[in-house]
């Protein structure tokens, strides 16, 4: 029985490059000479120390353009509220969004059992697995997935025939 699992994962060996990029953007950009801003990652949080809510927001967009040049998905990236830092400086962390939590996969798979298609989905932990009889209905299941927009970034592993 044709089968495959969607899941949600991050490759940290491309975002640790998409953060030293940014950093080498940054050290270089006239608007940000004079300027304390420091990007660091550590397990699955990335630390933003910067001067301002300006700057702050031109590293986010800024790490966000190296994220898609390095073919990341931007919704990998959680935000979470900045905080006073010491001094005048901002800290901001941002959470790197892996695996499918629970609620989202109920989701996928109410989705995918009211449109009245030929697979079945199970949620294994933080993946999901769908099976079906025919290539065809796995691949409008993909499509289906794909066009949800369920606001976490999700791969398409395991295709079997």
């Amino acid at each position: 029985m044709p089968s495959f699992d969607i899941v949600s994962r991050v490759d940290f060996q491309e975002i640790d490059n998409a953060i030293a990029n940014a950093l080498r953007e940054i050290t270089n950009r006239y608007d940000f000479k004079g300027s304390n801003t420091t990007l660091e990652r550590s397990e699955k949080v990335i630390t933003i120390v910067t001067d301002d809510d300006l700057k702050l927001s031109q590293v986010n967009d800024i790490l966000i353009s190296h994220f898609v040049r390095r073919k990341l998905d931007p919704l990998a990236l959680g935000k979470k509220d900045k905080e006073k830092a010491g001094g005048d400086r901002i800290r901001q962390t941002i959470s790197l969004v892996e695996g499918i939590e629970q609620d989202i996969a109920k989701k996928i798979t109410s989705e995918i059992k009211s449109s009245k298609m030929k697979v079945q989905a199970k949620i294994n932990g933080n993946e999901l697995r769908i099976d079906g009889k025919k290539r065809d209905d796995l691949q409008s299941a993909m499509q289906l997935i794909e066009d949800l927009k369920v606001g976490i970034p999700v791969q398409f592993i395991n295709f079997r025939d």
